[in-house]
């Protein structure tokens, strides 16, 4: 197996594959026609030195990943707007104003996204860990359960989601833009066959991603103690960027290298996948070929790398 530096997630109906500064949205259409949209980001940071460096370029990679993400979900969304075919005749006409307010929509629904998973998953288990004190004396202990309760409303939260029709549909396309790397990344042609033989499985996917937070957040909090529960809880919310920038060299090691201290610690992350991804279907693989090949060229990348290996 390879690292291709290809990614993306599952949209609604669709697959959002990046390479390198380029990504692509592919959609399927009510009327079962595929729309690909291809698109430039740099990120929010363009210096390269800067981009680089390790942990600080963890968080970046979070923050542009959430704004990405949460930009391409809200372009799927729109093919499936009772009253989409109406606003596409005043496109051209508001186009600019649409672009700022859409700008301005997307940075806010991150920031409301991150205020409530923090609450959700930081400050939340904290304060039941608190009732856990009147009967533990050891701090570590303490903060160690902190983590489990974490880790239980994560799953619970994940397992609660998965039963919604949207979101199968949303793991099924998750499940295929997983195949759709795997193919390429062990030498395989992107065909419909190939892909639908391929693992839906990937060191390298969010939910492992989030799952390395999670843990390595147990680890940190277990460390770092102080009296004050106030001073614990900023520095908990303080500490949260930097176990993201933990986490992402961890994950990009795991999706470069392949030995058992890589499979132990990917073991949940995969674990996990198996409520988060799906098997697709034949039109939804189709979806996510044609977002890969929108962006990357994988049989020149493939031959490079027989080459390579010679």
């Amino acid at each position: 197996m390879k690292y291709s530096g290809v990614g993306g997630q599952a949209v609604m109906e669709g697959v959002m594959m990046r390479n390198k500064d380029h990504y692509a949205v592919a959609v399927r259409k009510p009327d079962n026609e595929i729309e690909i949209k291809v698109s430039e980001y740099e990120g929010i940071i363009k210096n390269k030195k800067i981009r680089k460096i390790p942990i600080i370029r963890g968080i970046i990679s979070f923050v542009e990943s959430l704004y990405l993400g949460m930009s391409t979900l809200m372009y799927s969304a729109s093919f499936f707007e009772e009253d989409n075919n109406k606003k596409n005749k005043d496109v051209k006409e508001a186009k600019c104003e649409e672009s700022k307010q859409e700008t301005i929509m997307i940075a806010l629904t991150v920031a409301t996204s991150i205020l409530l998973a923090v609450g959700l998953f930081f400050v939340l288990p904290y304060f039941v860990s608190m009732l856990f004190e009147k009967y533990i004396k050891s701090k570590v202990l303490v903060a160690f359960l902190e983590g489990m309760v974490r880790l239980v409303i994560f799953l619970l939260y994940i397992s609660l989601i998965s039963f919604t029709p949207d979101i199968k549909r949303v793991y099924m396309y998750h499940g295929a833009e997983h195949k759709c790397i795997n193919c390429i990344e062990h030498g395989y042609e992107l065909t419909v066959e190939n892909v639908r033989k391929s693992s839906k499985h990937h060191k390298r996917c969010g939910t492992s991603f989030l799952i390395l937070v999670l843990m390595i957040s147990i680890i940190f909090f277990m460390f770092i103690q102080f009296d004050s529960h106030i001073v614990k809880l900023l520095i908990r919310l303080v500490c949260i960027p930097l176990i993201a920038g933990v986490s992402f060299e961890v994950i990009q090691l795991a999706g470069k290298k392949d030995n058992k201290f890589i499979d132990i610690i990917s073991a949940p992350g995969l674990w996990m996948q198996r409520i988060t991804t799906k098997e697709p279907d034949d039109d939804m693989i189709e979806v996510g070929i044609a977002s890969v090949e929108a962006v990357f060229d994988w049989s020149k990348w493939q031959k490079e790398q027989r080459l390579y290996d010679l």
